[in-house]
């Protein structure tokens, strides 16, 4: 057991007080213990019910499939096949939800690191699907896949990383139609994680659920009863519902992979201005999705997805972390909750830099995630510029705000000892509670103990070189890197997962798969 996931009845090992190794908090099953916030009163989430309802039977949603036109003309919905125009009612979406599972787990490679989707559970992701890298040493670059690799190392070893996105850092010069599989294989070296696939195709997501079976060394049909690895299938908002994707996610269906259905809305660009609009749209979008899921395979897991924000009027430019970008947050989880279904959310910030609004922003949607009862938290560690960056410098600060919010998280003790009332009687009026023997009892565990923040007062923040928080995250990815340990492969594994990508490149030739 590494030093990182020892408990001694407080929040780390005293090894990691004393020295060592990056202080940081031990693996855990996160559960949030609050109740979730209604920004929206009933009457509102009914009326955006409706107008959702609306959206769908008499505007109707645009598939460029003729197998999805098939499936819900099946259903009975109204399909024009001229116009690709497929619109649904209600009584389609309640049949639907009939049949979606209210939770679901994920397993790796390493049973350890199940993980919960439902309930009162949170799961923090690793950013997902910037073409671009930064970090202060090396400056910005596009995607590769050593950038890549050091993204999956250094999720690894944060333990408030619970699992890869899907492509944290797309390497720009491997093959566009085979560098999933170069990310697969790198995601089950480096990491024993489970992991989003790529699902543009039919092909890309089969290779991601393949490979984590190889990896796990169980069939296709143990996958399909304990899944492993999921996907986010994006709508083309407003109303289109695309080819490449509609293939990926009738092929998680299929094998029992869960999907998460997710409408990237932004007011003012692909929504009416208007708050209220903009989450009947997206619940419309999500929902015709969650739909289609259950066409498929009835019982399919599926979790309801957000990320609904605004652009900035004066440029068009979308941002991210705003007070609108909050409150869908929270509202998005009620109408994840008035279906029954999981709730993926995003705390997503658009700052160009690693600075104060990167920080404030990235606060605000993490709360609002959190208050909104997210069940995901996708792109947690290492957002940065809009998603068009994937910075190393922030990914530390995120685990530094995931970790805070483990610890809001943490229920509240109130066993005898905790309570402290002989400690309080041991203490004189007026006295206080340094050499108390209640407080050196747990002096090294009673409060969380900061990986980035520095509490030393000034003179000796200035004698130990006056570094600030940009400075400290800079020599704190390094030294991860220096301290990461790769997860033990078994080499009959690494050797199949290397022919079953050599075999598909192969099959794969130019041309997409």
């Amino acid at each position: 057991m590494k030093s990182s996931e020892r408990r001694t009845g407080g929040r780390r090992g005293k090894s990691e007080r004393s020295g060592g190794k990056i202080s940081q908090l031990p693996w855990r099953v996160v559960e949030n213990p609050f109740d979730p916030v209604n920004a929206a009163t009933p009457e509102q989430i009914e009326a955006i019910h409706i107008c959702s309802m609306r959206v769908l039977s008499e505007l109707g949603i645009r598939v460029m499939a003729e197998n999805i036109m098939t499936l819900f003309e099946r259903a009975g919905a109204k399909v024009d096949r001229s116009e690709k125009i497929i619109r649904i009612d209600e009584s389609i979406v309640s049949a639907a939800l009939k049949t979606t599972p209210r939770r679901f787990t994920l397993t790796s490679r390493n049973p350890a690191r199940k993980l919960l989707f439902g309930d009162s559970n949170v799961v923090f992701g690793l950013v997902a699907g910037p073409p671009n890298v930064h970090d202060r040493v090396n400056g910005r670059r596009s995607g590769n896949l050593r950038d890549y690799e050091n993204f999956i190392r250094l999720a690894h070893h944060f333990n408030a990383i619970h699992m890869i996105g899907n492509q944290v850092a797309s390497p720009q010069e491997l093959p566009a139609n085979s560098r999933h599989l170069d990310c697969y294989r790198a995601n089950l070296t480096y990491s024993d994680r489970s992991y989003h696939c790529t699902a543009i195709g039919r092909g890309r997501a089969l290779d991601g659920v393949k490979m984590m079976a190889i990896a796990r060394g169980v069939s296709l049909d143990e996958m399909k009863r304990e899944p492993g690895v999921t996907t986010i299938i994006s709508v083309n908002s407003p109303r289109l519902f695309d080819q490449a994707m509609g293939d990926g996610l009738i092929a998680m269906c299929e094998l029992g992979q869960p999907v998460t259905i997710t409408p990237f809305t932004l007011m003012g660009a692909m929504t009416p201005v208007t708050l209220a609009a903009a989450l009947a749209q997206q619940n419309a979008e999500a929902l015709f999705g969650v739909v289609l899921t259950q066409l498929v395979n009835p019982g399919a897991p599926v979790m309801y997805g957000a990320f609904t924000s605004n652009v900035d009027m004066r440029s068009g430019a979308p941002a991210f972390g705003t007070p609108e970008n909050t409150r869908a947050n929270l509202i998005s989880g009620q109408l994840a909750r008035r279906y029954g279904l999981p709730y993926r959310s995003s705390n997503s910030n658009a700052s160009n830099a690693v600075d104060l609004q990167a920080a404030y922003e990235t606060v605000n949607a993490t709360w609002g995630a959190i208050l909104g009862g997210a069940n995901l938290i996708y792109h947690a560690a290492g957002w940065l510029e809009g998603g068009l960056t994937a910075s190393y410098e922030k990914l530390i600060l995120d685990v530094e705000i995931l970790q805070n919010m483990m610890e809001i998280l943490q229920p509240l003790d109130c066993s005898e000892e905790a309570l402290g009332l002989a400690a309080m009687a041991s203490v004189p009026s007026g006295g206080h509670f340094f050499g108390a023997e209640h407080t050196m009892a747990r002096y090294e565990s009673a409060f969380y103990h900061p990986m980035l923040s520095d509490w030393s007062n000034h003179g000796a923040w200035l004698e130990a070189g006056a570094h600030d928080a940009l400075d400290r995250a800079t020599a704190l990815w390094q030294r991860a890197l220096a301290e990461y340990e790769e997860p033990k492969l078994d080499p009959a594994i690494a050797e199949e997962l290397d022919a079953y990508v050599a075999k598909r490149c192969e099959e794969i030739g130019v041309g997409d798969p």
